[in-house]
């Protein structure tokens, strides 16, 4: 008799200190997640792509099992879910899993969820719609759920869940692979008829995101130590990083494992525990001001022969950013970047529908006056810098629909909405009506800029952009512009979170 999984996912990355929510319409129209999918339809989209479910798809058709799919909701992380968000999500789960269970029954529960959620009236959204769950399944059951490696794992989510699964990669890029790992732990679940032994350590200070990434020190060789110490002791073994901008209790870098015996599981845990704890000073943060970041790009560029990038993380928009701030544009006009290097000075992408409106209106090759940008609120209680105040001209237009061909595809197809590239004093903007990370070329080249040919380049994105943009990077810098998203969690005003957490590592 074959084997029945209900499969199904929520993701959301809250920054609780962000200043726009997640409602259900947000969830429905995805942006730089897949659009709300439920039924079959989820499996026949999701089981090629770089996607957690899709690599579990995958994995379950290599075992001949049977899949119940429910649905799979995504939005772009920004600041709480909304409370009915929250509860049609949950409800179209747990229902779709009770009337599974009245109609030939359910031997497993599969969740791809993203780990780093909070709601408006919760602070654990995934540890809440595992509880359903468990609730709805009974003890005895198997429920395993896939992780971003930024996930904020709490105790209930360790508790609940038989097994949790955490990405590897920054920029991620192992997403499919993750999947299939899960299903290799819910087979080894099947087939033991019991869980295995759990040991669970958390980390006492939380990691900017900027260091997080694994295509460089420390985090490339902490994993590649995470998988020798798995073959080490035969155990599977995980480390969170974190998403450092939730104001919650239980934010934070925490490392677990599973074993057949409690000892091994905790011998990998405590090894790795202390590689990542110690010494300090290895997850250092190196920011710069957006003038000075401004300044060492042009000089580098003066003689390279490839773009120099230019993070503008603190308007992030795949950590809660609106993609509208305008400190780095302001920088580029006041050191006089696009006049020592006409057109080959970029920014994208800037989320400003009126101004992309207004660009149609006129038509490629006219002037356009415009306030492109706005000033928000930021963390600090203060506003980002004004919207910048002057006439544009239309290079480009486009209707907003992009092929990405990146490492970080999901799907293949986005749609930035009406779309526009405005030139101001040799600067390119590239101007989209939704709000999208700039972490596929693909996405400059919709609007007439061709990235291996820039200068420099100001890419709205934290980290993930290195996935397609390191290749092609003379030299990269992380630029603090004022805006929602703090580089460092050290400047967040927090309530929940223990004190001494806050502090830089």
């Amino acid at each position: 008799m074959t084997t029945r999984v209900l499969i199904a996912g929520l993701h959301h990355e809250t920054n609780t200190f962000a200043p726009t929510r997640a409602d259900w319409s947000a969830f429905h129209r995805g942006e730089t997640f897949p659009a709300y999918v439920q039924g079959e339809a989820m499996v026949e989209r999701f089981a090629d792509a770089n996607i957690s479910v899709g690599g579990f798809i995958q994995g379950a058709r290599q075992r001949g099992w049977t899949l119940l799919p429910s649905c799979w909701a995504g939005a772009t992380p920004s600041a709480h879910v909304t409370r009915d968000a929250f509860e049609r999500i949950a409800g179209v789960i747990v229902g779709d899993l009770r009337q599974a269970i009245g109609q030939g029954g359910v031997d497993a529960v599969y969740l791809d969820l993203h780990g780093a959620a909070v709601a408006e009236h919760l602070d654990d959204v995934e540890g809440e719609l595992l509880a359903q769950v468990r609730a709805t399944l009974g003890p005895d059951v198997p429920v395993v759920a896939s992780l971003d490696m930024h996930a904020n794992v709490t105790a209930q989510m360790l508790e609940t869940a038989d097994a949790l699964v955490g990405s590897r990669t920054y920029p991620h890029v192992d997403m499919a692979a993750t999947g299939q790992l899960a299903a290799s732990l819910l087979e080894r679940r099947l087939r033991r008829g019991e869980r295995r032994k759990l040991y669970v350590m958390r980390l006492p200070f939380l990691l900017p995101l900027h260091v997080q990434t694994t295509m460089a020190e420390p985090a490339a060789s902490i994993y590649a130590f995470l998988r020798s110490l798995e073959e080490e002791y035969g155990v599977d073994v995980n480390f969170a990083t974190g998403f450092p901008a939730a104001d919650i209790a239980e934010c934070g870098p925490i490392v677990w494992a599973y074993g057949e015996a409690v000892d091994a599981a905790e011998a990998a845990v405590r090894r790795l525990y202390a590689r990542i704890n110690l010494p300090r000073s290895q997850w250092r943060l190196d920011l710069l001001a957006p003038r000075d970041a401004v300044a060492r790009a042009i000089d580098i560029a003066s003689f390279a022969s490839r773009p120099v990038v230019i993070a503008d993380t603190q308007d992030n928009p795949g950590a809660g950013g609106d993609s509208n701030t305008t400190g780095m544009l302001h920088a580029l006009l006041a050191r006089g970047a696009g006049r020592r290097f006409p057109q080959q000075v970029a920014l994208g992408l800037l989320w400003d529908p009126e101004a992309a409106r207004a660009a149609h209106a006129a038509g490629v090759g006219q002037h356009v006056d415009l306030a492109l940008g706005a000033a928000v609120p930021t963390f600090t209680g203060e506003v980002s810098d004004p919207p910048v105040q002057a006439r544009f001209t239309v290079c480009s237009l486009g209707d907003g629909h992009v092929s990405l061909r990146g490492p970080m595809t999901i799907d293949p197809i986005i749609e930035l909405g009406p779309s526009a590239c405005l030139e101001i004093e040799g600067v390119l903007v590239a101007v989209s009506s939704t709000k999208t990370q700039m972490l596929d070329r693909e996405l400059f080249r919709h609007f007439g800029i061709e990235p291996e040919c820039m200068k420099l380049l100001v890419n709205k994105s934290s980290v993930d952009f290195r996935a397609d943009f390191a290749p092609i990077a003379e030299a990269i810098f992380i630029a603090k512009a004022a805006g929602p998203i703090a580089a460092d969690p050290a400047d967040l005003p927090w309530c929940k979170l223990p004190a001494a957490m806050a502090r830089q590592p």
